[in-house]
């Protein structure tokens, strides 16, 4: 009996430390202690496999993208900045589409119209059907 007393009272008086114990983790307010308790370990991997924490990563990956360090115009919905992201970004989406226009251009010479126009295997059966047959 001493010992179930003993538990309840322990119960109601240690109610509240459960809320406090979301404020331990980093960030882990709002029940996403989850979430931040991944995003540490996955930063704590990357740094031990690489040397470099993700946002040194990232700097290193601004600095060999932009090394003129220029800033262009970036337009949003509220107001308009210049940054060295808008920068980048401009590059990546030049470079990215300059070579989805070079893939077409092959595939169209290699491809022309009239060596499309074949009949597939599903068009071959379903005109040896009685109901195509029909029309």
């Amino acid at each position: 009996m001493k010992k179930i007393l003993l538990l309840l009272s322990t119960i109601f008086l240690l109610n509240g430390c459960a809320e406090s114990l979301a404020l331990l983790g980093p960030g882990a307010s709002n029940g996403r202690l989850v979430q931040s308790s991944l995003n540490s370990a996955i930063s704590y991997g990357v740094k031990k496999q690489t040397g470099k924490t993700p946002l040194e990563h990232v700097i290193a990956y601004a600095e060999e993208k932009n090394p003129e360090k220029k800033k262009e115009t970036c337009i949003s919905s509220f107001e308009i900045t210049k940054s060295e992201f808008c920068t980048i970004v401009k590059k990546q989406i030049k470079s990215k589409s300059t070579a989805i226009v070079e893939k077409t251009t092959d595939l169209v010479k290699e491809f022309p119209k009239n060596k499309i126009k074949e009949i597939s295997k599903i068009e071959k059966i379903a005109k040896r059907s009685i109901i195509y047959n029909r029309r």
